[in-house]
């Protein structure tokens, strides 16, 4: 049985914005860095066995100071890496519809077959983020491993884990807030949801 406690990356100038962040490298805001600090103070209590970031920037600068306060080396994996959203990187979602009319209607209605243009299939997304975290698994049995990623990515991980078909992420996972932690319980054939979206403890 492995503990794999996945925590999305803390708040950055796009996202308090309500951009599209996917491959994007975006600083994270002052609120990200205190998050960041949060989620060390969290995961120096948490005797964790590992700490595995996406390369991106403010995945590591979210997972840094984590991996610290744990003790242990942060190991980063490209395959962590948020859905690449292709020309609709740093747009909001009315000047998709402006850019793009109907686009951004078909992805509401089935962002897994409607990926936005340019950009990467979600299916090809959730294959890369389930080789990543089942590399996880075999690593460290009997483990608790933190992952810092991103919100897209984590969703439709959950999914793929829980036998949700990849079109109802959005709509089964509406929201992931920065540095909230999302714990699955894996074990050989069979995945267990025990917290989503949870908040850091005080």
């Amino acid at each position: 049985m492995t503990r794999i406690i996945l925590a999305r990356h803390g708040e950055t100038v796009w996202h308090k914005e309500n951009r599209y962040a996917g491959s994007s490298d975006v600083a994270l805001t002052p609120r990200g860095t205190a998050q960041a600090r949060a989620l060390a103070a969290w995961a120096g209590r948490q005797n964790l066995d590992a700490v595995v970031t996406s390369d991106l920037a403010r995945a590591i600068a979210t997972a840094q100071p984590a991996a610290a306060a744990s003790g242990q080396e942060l190991r980063q994996d490209t395959r962590l890496r948020e859905l690449h959203f292709g020309h609709a990187e740093g747009l909001t979602a009315a000047e998709i519809r402006q850019a793009y009319p109907g686009v951004y209607e078909s992805f509401l209605t089935d962002p897994a077959l409607n990926h936005l243009p340019g950009g990467e299939p979600p299916p090809d997304a959730a294959a890369r983020g389930l080789e990543a975290l089942e590399e996880i698994f075999t690593a460290h049995p009997e483990a608790r491993v933190l992952v810092v990623a991103h919100s897209t990515l984590i969703r439709l991980l959950l999914c793929s884990f829980l036998g949700i078909p990849l079109r109802h992420y959005r709509r089964v996972f509406p929201k992931l807030a920065n540095c909230a932690l999302t714990e699955l319980e894996l074990t050989a054939g069979r995945a267990s949801l025990l917290h989503f979206n949870a908040p850091l403890p005080s």
